[in-house]
């Protein structure tokens, strides 16, 4: 089913950095974010497509966290495939989002702030606030909706999937209009770019794929194809006839399998493995292959995320397991997330 058309930020003038973008153009502009220690100017560099037709705004983004870098493929990509004259609406695609972050191979900025806690922003404030502020108020308020590209934080790879809160129905038709393998429920976090376009009402997915500093093929095509879906269902393309997934997994609530012991780690399961209570997912043991202890699942569930290190210490996060239930279990080796999920109603959702 097509989504609800929102077209509150078209207009017949559209501009960005005091630069207007007219109908069937597209224009790179680069906004200017300060500079470092020796005056160098450093500027987050952005394409606007406008179509020749009148429609939604959307802007899609990568690289919020330094390191995370396959949305910038995906976004090349995104821009090879389109074509402002058979385009309705406008695109604004901002490969790098975190440049400081982003040209020393960082997760975070200088001043050692994850920007996605800083959502959103103040004109004067922190380096990591003001820039912030300045993209809410140049891209983020002047679109209808949002996609949001991010991998695994260091050290750790993500299965493709879309996180949104799920209770919102936009952002539920967002998720499934993308059609990544999984879907999974996450709630807003503070100071992230997800509540900031929440308490701004602007609808917005999260796209989960890879690891950071790395190209992934799979995770990229999936991505590409799930972005062009969004447009064809927000009326910005033409619909095409494109295979969709008939097994999606949605996760209404997950959390982290931990390790009960040090030592090294042989993971015994895929990622993307749906798995069973009871299962082994993975044995850690010493040196010498003694001492073997085995990971088990605590209920079923898929695995949407783990670590890739096979060095672990007592705690360290290994699984991420998503649940087509909503949890209610507590366990020292097991951190929740989602369980205030109480609310929804999913008759409604479909889900």
């Amino acid at each position: 089913m097509p989504i609800a058309k929102s077209t509150k930020k078209s207009s017949a003038n559209f501009n960005i950095a005091d630069i207007d973008i007219k109908p069937s153009s597209r224009q790179r502009v680069n906004i200017d974010m300060g500079s470092i220690f020796d005056f160098t100017e450093v500027k987050m560099p952005i394409e606007v497509l406008r179509g020749s037709k009148n429609g939604p705004t959307i802007f899609i983004c990568s690289t919020i966290h330094g390191d995370e870098i396959i949305g910038i493929e995906i976004v090349r990509r995104i821009l090879a495939k389109l074509d402002v004259k058979i385009m309705s609406g406008t695109l604004i695609a901002i490969p790098i989002v975190n440049v400081f972050g982003f040209n020393d191979r960082s997760r975070y900025l200088p001043d050692r702030r994850d920007l996605n806690r800083c959502f959103p922003g103040l004109k004067n404030g922190s380096l990591a606030s003001q820039l912030a502020y300045k993209f809410m108020q140049e891209i983020v308020l002047k679109s209808d909706y949002g996609i949001d590209i991010h991998t695994g934080a260091y050290n750790r790879t993500n299965y493709p999937q879309i996180r949104t809160d799920i209770t919102n129905y936009e952002n539920w038709q967002l998720a499934q209009a993308f059609n990544a393998p999984a879907i999974v429920n996450s709630n807003l976090r503070d100071g992230s770019l997800r509540e900031a376009t929440s308490q701004a009402k602007i609808p917005m997915i999260l796209y989960e794929a890879g690891e950071a500093l790395r190209f992934e093929e799979n995770a990229v095509e999936i991505g590409v194809e799930g972005i062009l879906r969004v447009l064809e269902s927000i009326g910005m393309l033409n619909k095409t006839t494109r295979k969709s997934r008939k097994d999606i997994f949605v996760a209404k609530s997950s959390s982290w399998i931990r390790a009960s012991q040090s030592g090294i780690c042989l993971s015994k399961v895929k990622l993307g493995a749906v798995v069973k209570k009871g299962q082994i997912l993975a044995e850690i043991s010493n040196p010498f292959g003694d001492n073997k202890i085995a990971v088990k699942a605590t209920q079923p569930g898929m695995v949407i995320g783990s670590s890739i290190l096979p060095l672990v210490n007592k705690g360290d996060a290994i699984f991420h397991i998503g649940y087509e239930t909503i949890r209610q279990e507590k366990n020292s080796l097991v951190s929740e997330n989602n369980v205030g999920l109480d609310a929804l109603n999913i008759k409604h959702y479909g889900i």
